[in-house]
């Protein structure tokens, strides 16, 4: 009876570990980590900037606590926020590959827009006017907003 006991104990110790080893590990695999939260630009003419951003992306705004004229807050993705904060004292000149990125159903008819409202656009070398077509297919365009931030725009599938 013993020997029978021995093994008995021997197996719940080692079942024991393995449930602490796998709890181990689905608690280091689920560990949370840093999400995106929100990005922020810092704008001249704040009205300027919600009229862009209202006009060419019909970006859906959400409260902002300050109330003071001076913030917009948008929501541009499921729990990510811009906010876009009236106070800088000039446009600033900015890289074409440091943007923001906003999909959109078809680049030719945001182009469309763009040429509506002769408002220009860039490719990915900065050429005026040009659509970059991706090896992988996806269209993609640059445009500024007024305070010369350059925004992306294309057509990616996700």
């Amino acid at each position: 009876m013993k020997p029978l006991r021995s093994a008995f104990a021997t197996l719940l110790t080692l079942l024991t570990s393995l449930t602490l080893l796998t709890s181990t590990q689905a608690t280091a695999q689920t560990k949370p980590k840093a999400l995106l939260n929100h990005v922020a630009i810092f704008v001249v003419d704040l009205e300027k900037s919600r009229t862009f951003y209202n006009e060419m992306f019909q970006l859906d705004t959400i409260p902002e606590p300050f109330h003071d004229g001076k913030h917009i807050w948008y929501s541009i993705a499921p729990g990510v926020a811009m906010h876009v904060i009236q106070g800088a004292d000039k446009p600033k000149e900015y890289f074409l590959n440091q943007h923001t990125c906003f999909s959109v159903p078809s680049v030719d008819e945001f182009v469309q827009k763009l040429k509506d409202r002769k408002r220009h656009w860039y490719n990915s070398k900065g050429v005026l006017d040009v659509v970059t077509t991706r090896i992988d297919g996806v269209k993609q365009i640059w445009v500024t907003d007024p305070d010369g931030y350059y925004i992306e725009v294309n057509d990616a599938k996700f």
